[in-house]
Protein backbone atom coordinates (compact mmCIF):
# COMPACT_ATOMS: atom_id res chain seq x y z
CA UNK A 1 0.00 0.00 0.00
CA UNK A 2 1.41 3.72 -1.22
CA UNK A 3 1.91 5.62 1.94
CA UNK A 4 -0.88 8.48 0.68
CA UNK A 5 -2.87 5.30 0.53
CA UNK A 6 -2.01 4.39 4.17
CA UNK A 7 -2.99 8.03 5.59
CA UNK A 8 -6.41 8.57 3.79
CA UNK A 9 -7.46 5.21 4.73
CA UNK A 10 -6.35 6.10 8.14
CA UNK A 11 -7.76 9.36 9.01
CA UNK A 12 -11.26 8.25 7.15
CA UNK A 13 -12.23 5.80 10.13
CA UNK A 14 -12.68 9.09 12.36
CA UNK A 15 -15.32 10.58 9.81
CA UNK A 16 -14.87 14.22 9.49
CA UNK A 17 -13.49 15.15 12.85
CA UNK A 18 -10.26 17.51 12.49
CA UNK A 19 -6.78 16.53 14.01
CA UNK A 20 -4.26 18.86 15.44
CA UNK A 21 -1.04 18.58 14.76
CA UNK A 22 0.51 17.02 17.60
CA UNK A 23 -2.96 14.56 17.41
CA UNK A 24 -2.28 13.48 13.33
CA UNK A 25 1.85 13.14 14.51
CA UNK A 26 1.02 10.54 17.68
CA UNK A 27 -1.98 8.93 16.04
CA UNK A 28 0.31 7.95 12.89
CA UNK A 29 3.52 7.55 15.30
CA UNK A 30 1.17 4.97 17.10
CA UNK A 31 0.09 3.32 14.15
CA UNK A 32 3.50 2.54 12.35
CA UNK A 33 3.98 1.09 16.09
CA UNK A 34 1.17 -1.27 16.19
CA UNK A 35 -0.19 -1.79 13.15
CA UNK A 36 1.43 -0.66 10.11
CA UNK A 37 3.69 -3.31 9.22
CA UNK A 38 0.71 -5.57 8.50
CA UNK A 39 -0.23 -3.37 5.89
CA UNK A 40 3.12 -2.76 4.13
CA UNK A 41 4.59 -0.39 6.47
CA UNK A 42 6.03 1.69 8.63
CA UNK A 43 5.74 4.41 6.68
CA UNK A 44 7.17 6.83 8.63
CA UNK A 45 10.18 7.43 10.33
CA UNK A 46 9.78 9.29 13.89
CA UNK A 47 12.07 10.60 15.94
CA UNK A 48 11.85 12.25 19.55
CA UNK A 49 11.41 15.85 19.31
CA UNK A 50 10.35 18.89 21.35
CA UNK A 51 6.72 16.80 21.68
CA UNK A 52 7.41 13.67 21.10
CA UNK A 53 7.82 11.49 18.03
CA UNK A 54 7.81 13.65 14.70
CA UNK A 55 7.94 12.92 11.52
CA UNK A 56 7.83 15.78 8.73
CA UNK A 57 6.66 13.31 6.48
CA UNK A 58 3.13 13.15 7.40
CA UNK A 59 3.11 16.76 6.90
CA UNK A 60 4.12 16.53 3.45
CA UNK A 61 1.86 13.14 2.74
CA UNK A 62 -1.26 15.36 4.50
CA UNK A 63 -0.39 18.55 1.73
CA UNK A 64 0.03 16.01 -1.26
CA UNK A 65 -3.56 14.83 -0.22
CA UNK A 66 -5.03 18.56 0.31
CA UNK A 67 -3.40 18.92 -3.33
CA UNK A 68 -5.97 16.28 -4.67
CA UNK A 69 -8.61 17.58 -2.51
CA UNK A 70 -8.66 14.50 0.19
CA UNK A 71 -7.31 16.41 2.90
CA UNK A 72 -8.08 20.00 4.16
CA UNK A 73 -6.03 22.09 5.78
CA UNK A 74 -7.87 24.37 7.90
CA UNK A 75 -5.79 27.55 9.36
CA UNK A 76 -2.94 28.62 8.56
CA UNK A 77 0.86 28.39 9.89
CA UNK A 78 1.08 31.72 10.79
CA UNK A 79 -0.53 32.46 15.04
CA UNK A 80 -3.59 29.23 14.84
CA UNK A 81 -3.02 25.93 14.61
CA UNK A 82 -3.63 24.12 11.46
CA UNK A 83 -6.47 21.17 11.62
CA UNK A 84 -6.51 18.16 9.22
CA UNK A 85 -9.06 16.32 8.27
CA UNK A 86 -10.79 13.95 5.56
CA UNK A 87 -12.66 15.69 2.83
CA UNK A 88 -16.44 14.25 1.59
CA UNK A 89 -14.07 12.50 -1.56
CA UNK A 90 -11.23 11.52 1.22
CA UNK A 91 -13.94 9.82 2.99
CA UNK A 92 -15.04 7.90 -0.02
CA UNK A 93 -11.22 6.49 -1.49
CA UNK A 94 -10.67 6.56 2.20
CA UNK A 95 -13.34 3.50 2.82
CA UNK A 96 -12.08 1.47 -0.37
CA UNK A 97 -7.99 1.78 0.88
CA UNK A 98 -9.76 0.68 4.40
CA UNK A 99 -11.40 -2.04 2.89
CA UNK A 100 -7.93 -3.94 2.14
CA UNK A 101 -6.27 -3.43 6.15
CA UNK A 102 -6.81 -6.42 7.86
CA UNK A 103 -10.45 -6.40 10.24
CA UNK A 104 -8.39 -6.34 13.46
CA UNK A 105 -6.34 -3.26 11.74
CA UNK A 106 -9.44 -0.98 10.69
CA UNK A 107 -10.92 -1.66 14.18
CA UNK A 108 -7.53 -0.83 15.62
CA UNK A 109 -7.22 2.09 13.62
CA UNK A 110 -10.65 3.15 14.65
CA UNK A 111 -10.50 3.24 18.25
CA UNK A 112 -6.46 4.43 18.21
CA UNK A 113 -8.21 7.49 16.03
CA UNK A 114 -11.31 8.10 18.33
CA UNK A 115 -8.83 7.72 21.08
CA UNK A 116 -6.35 10.16 19.90
CA UNK A 117 -8.85 12.81 19.44
CA UNK A 118 -10.28 12.27 23.04
CA UNK A 119 -7.71 13.70 24.66
CA UNK A 120 -5.72 17.14 25.89
CA UNK A 121 -2.41 17.65 24.37
CA UNK A 122 -0.99 17.45 27.73
CA UNK A 123 -2.59 13.74 28.04
CA UNK A 124 -1.56 12.56 24.66
CA UNK A 125 2.19 13.88 25.23
CA UNK A 126 2.42 12.03 28.62
CA UNK A 127 0.71 9.18 27.13
CA UNK A 128 3.67 8.84 24.76
CA UNK A 129 6.02 9.52 27.05
CA UNK A 130 5.03 6.94 29.45
CA UNK A 131 4.62 4.26 26.63
CA UNK A 132 7.65 5.11 24.63
CA UNK A 133 10.43 6.71 27.04
CA UNK A 134 13.05 7.36 24.60
CA UNK A 135 10.80 9.67 22.18
CA UNK A 136 11.11 12.12 25.49
CA UNK A 137 14.81 12.64 24.32
CA UNK A 138 14.62 16.03 23.05
CA UNK A 139 11.55 17.31 24.51
CA UNK A 140 10.78 20.75 26.06
CA UNK A 141 7.41 19.26 26.99
CA UNK A 142 6.96 19.22 31.11
CA UNK A 143 4.32 16.78 32.76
Amino acid sequence: MERNDFVLASMSTTGRQAFTPVQVQKFFFLLDQNASSSIGGPYFSFSAYDYGPFDKEVYHALESLEKVELIEILGSSWGRTRLYRVTENGLRDGASHLAKFPKDIRNYTQSLGKWVLSLSFSQLVSSIYKEYPEMRANSVFQD
